[in-house]
């Protein structure tokens, strides 16, 4: 599935609309979402950077969990589940300040309860710059 951030075709009643969330504030667009490998990517600005210029830690953990938490719940919605994060450890290795960050995802537990991805992030030279590592619990939706 590809296209904006969290591109479920049929958004239930009690999801807020993706451009009102962080990952649509922040701009990211997914490439790939599937059971085994997710991908998106955002191009860096100033909403992405810390003041000194560099790409806010938060952002890659941002990304990291929506882009893990969108694979898994394509996955588990016909179940009548959501998934949400319940970890997520991100390290930054190399700064970066401008261009495209590209995040590489791959899911390494599928269970009934628990997801787990580790999530690579590249800049346009393809080096890394940094990783995360997502848990997600897979529950039922809480009505707002």
């Amino acid at each position: 599935m590809k296209g904006n951030f969290l591109p479920v075709p049929d958004e239930p009643t009690y999801a807020i609309p993706t451009e009102l969330t962080l990952d649509g504030v922040l701009g990211f667009q997914v490439d790939e979402l599937g059971a085994e490998h997710a991908s998106a990517h955002f191009v860096v600005e100033d909403r992405h950077r810390q003041p000194f210029g560099i790409v806010h830690g938060g952002v890659y953990a941002a990304l990291a969990e929506g882009l893990c938490s969108g694979a898994t719940y394509m996955q588990v919605m016909g179940d009548d589940k959501i998934a949400v994060g319940s970890s997520n450890f991100t390290s930054f290795l190399r700064p970066v300040s401008s261009g495209v960050v590209m995040a590489q995802a791959r899911a390494l537990h599928r269970g009934r309860t628990t997801w787990v991805w580790e999530c690579e992030f590249t800049n346009e030279d393809g080096k890394r710059c940094a990783i995360s590592r997502v848990t997600l619990a897979v529950i039922d939706p809480q009505p707002r």
